[in-house]
């Protein structure tokens, strides 16, 4: 059954309609033109049948012709003179005021009323003009009466500067009815009453005017000039509505689902445009929408439910659909009913395993058809067809949906392929438009698991065949000295009657190699566990070579064992070989085969691996798209692993530290066991020294500083400190460790003793403990309560996260019920003061949008979610390996390390690798196989807390240019503000001689930078600025060069200033006039003196002779030799 409008409800039948009394020429005038379709309807057959709908069953509306309906009651139709109305509209179209000429007759005293009705896409039947009066003494008589109706300016009139968002009317009717006063009608009476008691009534239709051809309203208001020449450029553009699809990609990239509680977050918000809206709201008791999904199944539910897609509603509630895999591979399809209830169903068919199909789910009212689709063109499929006859409730905008995993149900363990969602159509399978994208990607994948399953048999065959010939020995009382020391120290003894093809044997030539030389334990086990051995013997033997001098030099020797090792579900070696493909770590670089062994140690829940991919997908780098809800399935779940991985005593972990390498004072501290700085703060610690005992321990307990996790040393260094000394720190750690027993055995009256003794002294961590002892242990939640709210006020974040989970429980006292603003409010004051648990609340928060104190935000649920998973221990070991290896000199070592955490996304690495890869460019250059310098700085300027030091290393390769990057100024302006912006003394600098350049700082760079454009106008005064900043923010006590520069700067600002002074102008004229003066004067003076010669003088002495210029005489020759001869130093005895 179909329904026939929102609001509605069902159809009814309509009664058989009396035929129109013949038309006369009033009414003529009045009926809609030929063809039966009222004007102002014509482009809208949907709202026309609404109309006429409403006007067969509602009273006030009950023909389809203009023409006077005559109602008479029983008792008076004797009487001559029949109420009658008819009414006259001047303009047929919808004005702002429409003249309407109303003659009526009424036989008694009467009420005249007359109402404007309009209806729109979205409401029907709403009045918008009302009007009545009486008439008591002009009875029998026929009069006329002129009304002007007035309609509302959004109706009438275009979108401007007053009327925003004018609406588009489908039909307007005009009704005029008449009621006798005494027979219901007054104008008291409610007008859906009056109408009820109608003598005489009449209908006409007006035209509309859709809203562009409109004309625009004379508000008699003058805008300012810069308001109305804003809104004259787009008075005449006729806007359009959005462009919208009911289809919605969820997925278009693989995702690997380990089996565990996380999962893709996605919410739907309303639609933009009004009529998709409408239908959406339309069918909320009526689901009409499909679902298209692709997977790769490697396991059925180990649970009772795995999560395939799900909504999860406001009340975190199953909503519809709701989608699940059983333990025996049966979907398992859950819907919500509008009564409240739930209605679940199971498919006949199963979902194969190690195969991609595509698994499509149409919803069309109470059918859903499920198809499951495989083989290479899709022929082979599974059908089934369910039917129900309740009515389900269906609103995707009232929760969240969630793809896999989540806190209420364990995802399956596979792969994801693309997902789409078709939100208002019930489509069949061919109809679907959902390819498998990533075709390359999902056929290696594959191909993975089809050569893994051979790994694995051959593994568990071997395996299995040990365990067997390896107890028959045992059996045997009798013993050998000399066998016992062939096991001991000679090679393995193994068979090598293994029945293996030799097809199969050159397939798996390292496998078999490996498999030969290894030893394996005969202890019964677990095939599983047996394979996940032999995967760690392969795994430890690859990373043993990886760890020489020449290292790097191996890889290639050992990718073989890193794949037999993955295939044995080790996925720490899938990492390892993610990195090598993605980087080109001496092998060639192959990001397919990158992407495939990131997926694969992602589904194997390896951490690293994860990181990996919620990074790269966080970044949308190295192919992988943008996509922060997939980046946050990822990160949610090793953020989740994180605080129980450092509660935990085993496995490869250490104390996640921010030491940069170009730190020289930080690398100075860092120690082993048998370091300076180890032995004297154990020294000390022997000594009695309180702090050197609480440092001391915790450098054993979580394996900072480069010391290796030992707990049982570091309870005995707590326990020393608690029971020797009266430090309130050491006493609440041993507590702590006391209450929990890690490492020792549960105390827990000693425990309760030293927390009080702790609180007493005015420790907040104490305090909260002491909550958490009657919350855990008692049970009392009003004495955890005050405990709690005291160390909160104290600044605990233990305490705010503690009462953020009464109040998330529903167990605060005095307050009934949950109240998860309460507690939301109380996880982001924990999560601002680093708590983990906290942090994760609020990024889940944020991930899903149903608190309204958390608006919905994936990047930021990824950042908080980020944040944590950086902290895991086992990340914190590769960043220890590789800087001791860096200490210790061995680069191989250090760059290996260092390039596998990098890779995961944390900053501190990413910075210390490209530091590395400067020191060493040889090492870089002949071993990896992307631009390392380049790549990882530019890696780290994207993170949160990047350096200054990296933004400026940017700034300089930009600026000119780097291998196959050419020079950007404008970027490289961006990099040095954003180092300025940091406070480094050298961003401001590199920004000024820029300047001095002749380059321009854009004025957003100028924003950022808060220096105001209209005060610093040029370029000098910027520069001033600029170098005034620098000085401030240098660290430096002497002259640094920014002081320097400012220094120059003025200087040379000042010597412009005098030469440009009015000063040097008349000093310069004064001294121009008195040289030309002089000039004139001595001109005039030595032509005088040669217009008057002297007289010859008579001498009876012969004249001598005249020297030439070009002779010298003896004795001024004699003269010029003397200095010559003198100038020359004579030796001294």
């Amino acid at each position: 059954m179909q329904r026939c409008g929102a609001g509605l409800g069902w159809p009814r039948r309509q009664q058989q309609q009396p035929p129109p009394p013949a038309v006369g020429p009033r009414a003529a005038a009045m009926a809609p033109p030929s063809g039966g379709v009222p004007p102002g309807l014509g482009g809208r057959p949907a709202c026309t049948l609404l109309l006429l709908c409403y006007l067969n069953f509602v009273p006030s509306l009950g023909r389809q012709t203009s023409l006077t309906t005559s109602v008479i009651p029983r008792a008076e139709q004797s009487v001559a003179y029949e109420d009658f109305i008819y009414f006259t509209v001047f303009e047929g179209n919808v004005r702002n005021v429409s003249e309407v000429s109303v003659e009526y007759l009424c036989s008694q005293p009467c009420v005249v009323n007359l109402e404007a009705v309009v209806s729109s896409e979205f409401r029907s039947s709403i009045p918008v003009y009302k009007k009545r009066w009486k008439n008591e003494k002009h009875l029998h008589t026929s009069r006329t009466q002129i009304v002007h109706v007035k309609f509302p300016s959004i109706m009438v009139y275009r979108d401007d500067y007053f009327i925003r968002h004018s609406i588009s009317v489908s039909a307007v009717i005009l009704r005029a009815w008449i009621t006798h006063q005494y027979s219901g009608g007054d104008l008291n009476v409610k007008w859906e009453e009056n109408l009820l008691h109608a003598v005489a009534k009449n209908y006409t239709l007006l035209k509309t005017v859709p809203p562009f051809e409109r004309p625009f309203k004379d508000h008699q208001v003058c805008l300012e000039w810069n308001l109305g020449y804003i809104w004259n450029l787009r008075a005449n553009k006729i806007p359009q509505c959005p462009l919208e699809n009911d289809a919605v990609t969820l997925l278009s990239f693989l995702y690997a689902s380990s089996g565990e509680n996380t999962g893709i977050v996605k919410k739907f918000l309303r639609f933009r445009n009004r009529e998709l809206e409408a239908t959406r709201r339309q069918r909320i008791d009526y689901p009409v929408f499909t679902v298209s999904l692709w997977l790769y199944l490697l396991h059925y539910c180990k649970a009772n439910l795995c999560g395939i897609l799900y909504f999860v509603d406001s009340n975190e509630m199953y909503g519809t659909p709701s989608v699940f895999l059983t333990e025996e591979g049966h979907l398992h399809i859950q819907m919500h009913l509008v009564k409240g209830d739930d209605l679940a169903v199971k498919t006949k068919f199963t979902i194969p395993l190690n195969e991609w199909l595509r698994l499509d789910i149409s919803f069309n009212g109470g059918q859903i058809v499920v198809t499951a689709s495989s083989g290479q063109d899709l022929e082979n499929y599974h059908n089934q067809t369910i039917s129900f006859r309740e009515d389900f409730h269906y609103n995707d905008t009232d929760g969240y949906f969630i793809i896999g995993g989540s806190r209420y149900v364990a995802g399956i363990e596979g792969f994801f392929g693309p997902l789409k969602y078709y939100r208002l159509h019930a489509l069949h399978p061919a109809q679907i438009f959902n390819p498998l994208l990533e075709k390359q990607l999902a056929e290696q994948i594959k191909l993975y698991y089809e050569r893994c399953g051979e790994v694995q048999e051959i593994v568990s065959v071997y395996t299995s065949t040990v365990q067997q010939g390896g107890g028959r020995p045992e059996a045997c009382g009798l013993r050998n000295s000399y066998l016992d020391l062939q096991r001991r120290y000679g090679r393995p003894s193994t068979c090598r009657a293994f029945p293996w093809e030799k097809e199969l044997r050159a397939r798996h030539q390292s496998l078999f190699q490996a498999l030969l030389e290894m030893g394996l334990v005969t202890v019964p086990r677990s095939q599983n566990e047996s394979v996940l051995e032999v995967g760690g013997r392969m795994f430890e033997k690859a990373v043993k070579r990886l760890s020489g001098v020449d290292g790097l030099h191996q890889i290639s020797s050992v990718v073989p064992f890193l794949m037999d090792a993955s295939c044995c579900g080790y996925h720490k070696a899938s990492y390892y070989l993610a990195v090598f493909y993605e980087t080109g770590l001496n092998v060639p670089r192959d990001q397919l085969q990158g992407m495939l062994y990131s997926l694969v140690g992602g589904q194997g829940s390896e951490r690293l691996s994860s990181m990996n991919l919620g990074y790269k997908h966080y970044q949308g780098i190295d192919k992988y798209p943008l996509d922060w809800e997939l980046s946050y399935a990822y990160y949610s779940n090793i953020a989740t692993k994180t605080p129980l991985d450092q509660h935990t005593l085993q496995g490869d972990q250490a104390y996640v530290e921010t030491i940069r390498l170009k730190d020289d004072e930080i690398l100075k501290v860092q120690t082993k066991e048998d370091g300076d700085v180890f032995m004297w703060l154990k020294h000390e610690a022997t000594r009695g020294n309180a702090a050197a005992q609480q440092r001391l321990a915790q450098m054993l307990f979580w394996g900072q500083q480069g010391v290796a996790k030992n707990p049982e040393a570091a309870i005995e260094w707590y326990a020393k400190g608690a029971l020797e000394t009266e430090d309130p720190a050491l006493i609440y750690d041993y507590a702590i460790v006391l209450f929990k027993g890690q490492g020792v055995k549960k105390n827990r009256r000693l425990a309760l003793e030293l927390m009080k003794k702790a609180a007493s002294k005015g420790l907040h961590q104490a305090v909260n403990g002491l909550g958490w002892y009657y919350h855990k242990f008692k049970k009392n939640y009003a004495k955890a309560a005050k405990y709690w709210l005291k160390a909160e006020e104290m600044g605990n974040p233990d305490a705010s996260y503690n009462l953020g989970v009464l109040y998330l429980d529903g167990i605060f006292p005095g307050i009934p019920g949950r109240n998860h603003t309460l507690a939301g409010e109380y996880f982001h004051k924990a999560a601002q003061g680093g708590h983990i648990e906290g942090t994760l609340w609020c990024s889940l928060y944020y991930i899903t949008g149903n608190l309204e104190t958390f608006p919905r935000d994936p990047e930021k649920a990824v950042v908080w979610a980020k944040h944590v998973a950086e902290k895991n221990g086992y990340l914190g070991h590769v960043i220890r390996k590789g800087l001791n290896a860096y200490l210790e000199g061995s680069w191989h070592e250090a760059l290996l390390y260092y390039v596998l955490a990098a890779e995961t996304g944390i900053e501190v690495s990413q910075t210390n690798l490209a530091h590395i890869c400067e020191e060493r460019p040889d090492l870089a250059k002949r071993y990896l196989g992307v631009n390392c310098v380049w790549r990882y700085y530019n890696f780290s300027v994207f993170q949160i807390d990047a350096p200054s030091f990296a933004y400026l290393k940017m700034g300089d390769l930009y600026y000119y240019g780097h291998q196959n990057q050419s020079q950007d100024l404008e970027l490289s302006v961006q990099m040095y503000a954003q180092a300025a912006l940091d406070g480094d003394s050298q961003g401001f600098f590199n920004l000024a001689l820029l300047i001095e350049e002749g380059a321009i700082i854009p004025h957003h760079i100028l924003d950022f930078l808060e220096i105001d454009p209209t005060i610093h106008s040029n370029n000098i005064s910027i520069l001033q600025e600029l170098y005034e900043r620098c000085w401030s923010h240098s660290s430096e006590e002497s002259f640094s060069p920014c002081s320097l520069a400012w220094l120059y700067l003025n200087l040379r600002l000042m010597w412009g200033a005098v030469l440009h002074s009015a000063l040097i102008y008349f000093l310069g004229t004064f001294l121009l006039s008195v040289l030309i003066a002089w000039t004139v004067q001595y001109v005039q003076s030595v032509s005088a003196s040669s217009s008057h010669p002297t007289p010859a003088q008579s001498s009876s002495d012969p004249p001598a002779p005249t020297a030439s210029p070009a002779v010298i005489p003896a004795t001024d020759a004699s003269a010029q030799d003397q200095p010559t001869l003198t100038n020359n130093p004579e030796p001294r005895g």
